[in-house]
């Protein structure tokens, strides 16, 4: 019997290296995980020969640009890997018969709701970064309408670069801290959003549209770093500041939690609580 097989782009991210690790428990699939330096994903011809070579069954897209305020100086860039490359890749597993799953970021919304957004609400990004993702939602349901589109949030891991690496590392260096307390929303732990996507091609149950998924629960910045200040037993203090305190290029939405319900319903999945995967994620980073 064929082994599903599955193409994963961006595999040396957050996600993608993630989704090495959960992938290891799966036998019975056949990954192919490309990074952007294999794989180029803004280059026509190359996705065409690729997806031509081996013809996956899934294509999962986990490449991006994500340098949110960088992307407010290389708008061009961020608009041709965010868009531009998802239209492609997404055209290209219509042409292919292969079943795209696309990441997709709470920052499509502008932060000023009361309640965590439904995949219903109106999508207004504040800044190049989110505005660049949404382009890449319109044109992935555009080339290929049985597309599913992941909306996730404030995403960590053992892996890279992410606020609880930078966070342990400030932690263990300074005495006195100032994390941003008016900006709330839901960590997402890149493994369990990993072992989510593994569960939908598992399912056999492809229900396309938008999704949104990120752990349980909704704190600020300063609750997560206070948590994970708390874990490591650092004795740095931490002081609440504003975003007006804390000026960056790119505005960030100040509310940004996602209501899980649908996925909930449809994939019948479980979501683990922000907590417990911190505690999960901090015991991988201590013993790297």
């Amino acid at each position: 019997m064929n082994k599903i097989k599955i193409l994963v782009t961006g595999s040396n991210g957050q996600l993608g290296r993630a989704l090495k690790l959960v992938a290891e428990l799966y036998p019975g699939l056949e990954f192919i995980f490309l990074s952007k330096e294999d794989f180029p994903i803004q280059h026509s011809k190359i996705v065409q020969h690729i997806f031509s070579a081996n013809k996956p069954q899934f294509c999962i897209n986990c490449a991006a640009y994500t340098a949110v305020d960088k992307a407010e100086i290389e708008t061009e860039e961020a608009f041709l890997i965010n868009a531009t490359a998802t239209g492609i890749l997404a055209a290209a597993c219509d042409k292919f018969n292969t079943k795209f799953i696309h990441i997709s970021t709470d920052y499509v919304f502008n932060g000023n709701a009361a309640l965590p957004y439904t995949e219903n609400d109106q999508v207004d990004p504040i800044n190049t970064y989110g505005a660049s993702k949404l382009k890449g939602e319109l044109l992935s349901v555009a080339c290929n309408e049985q597309t599913i589109i992941i909306r996730t949030s404030w995403v960590y891991s053992q892996f890279g670069n992410n606020f609880v690496k930078t966070m342990i590392r400030l932690l263990n260096e300074k005495e006195i801290l100032g994390v941003v307390n008016d900006q709330s929303g839901s960590p997402t732990y890149a493994t369990d959003l990993a072992q989510l996507i593994i569960d939908i091609i598992n399912s056999s149950k492809w229900e396309a549209g938008i999704y949104h998924y990120s752990n349980d629960g909704i704190i600020t910045w300063f609750e997560f770093a206070s948590a994970i200040k708390e874990s490591i037993k650092s004795t740095c203090v931490i002081n609440p500041i504003t975003t007006a305190d804390f000026p960056t290029l790119a505005k960030r939405p100040l509310f940004s939690g996602l209501n899980k319900k649908k996925i909930k319903s449809h994939y019948n999945c479980s979501i683990p609580e922000w907590k417990t995967s911190l505690k999960l994620c901090l015991e991988k980073i201590a013993n790297q």
